[in-house]
């Protein structure tokens, strides 16, 4: 029967080492995601997965349970290949602290002919527009729609402000329908 992290953690804490492993294993993935969406190369993003569960082991103590284990750890994933971005003199971008209003610019028309695109062709253009992305978009998507993260979650885990995090998914939102719309637009049939 499989437990929460938190089993595994007082595992960990009260002396079963191997415990460790099971937490190594069920989140390695989704590090290794975060660490490979912001350095942009395999080879890094595999070093600072290995860093992170090491630091995440030795800063075990540290975890005060206020928010879930995941949240704790991609946090430190975050920040870490943030840091190796920045040692490597990669200018990051500034975050934006404006918001936009939430508008449609899309008239009826436009509107309607989306909606009777079947769901297996928006799946094929959602995700060639993903795979397009820049790495920041596409880490706040995977972590919000795939990795079923909540706003608060992400806001830990990125250090972005609540409102700012709400506006870039928003902005990503509408970036994506506009490349939808775009495919359909100029008649692409077959992307992949």
């Amino acid at each position: 029967m499989v437990q929460d992290d938190i089993y595994y953690i007082d595992k960990v804490m009260g002396g079963d080492i191997s415990a460790y492993s099971f937490l190594v294993n069920k989140h390695r993935d989704m590090v290794y995601t975060i660490a490979l969406k912001i350095v942009g190369n395999c080879e890094d993003a595999e070093e600072i997965a290995q860093d992170v569960f090491i630091k995440a082991y030795q800063s075990l103590k540290k975890f005060k349970r206020k928010s879930k284990f995941s949240t704790w750890l991609y946090r430190i994933a975050y920040n870490s290949s943030i840091s190796k971005v920045r040692k490597k003199r990669i200018e990051v971008s500034a975050i934006n602290e404006n918001i936009i209003e939430n508008y449609n610019t899309f008239n009826d028309d436009e509107s309607e002919y989306f909606e009777q695109i079947n769901f297996e062709t928006k799946r094929k253009y959602l995700f060639k527009i993903l795979d397009n992305l820049p790495e920041e978009e596409n880490l706040l998507i995977n972590l919000f729609y795939m990795n079923n993260n909540s706003i608060n979650e992400i806001s830990e885990i990125t250090g972005l402000k609540i409102s700012n995090l709400k506006v870039k998914l928003f902005r990503i939102r509408k970036k994506i329908y506009i490349e939808i719309m775009k495919m359909f637009k100029n008649n692409i049939v077959e992307i992949l």
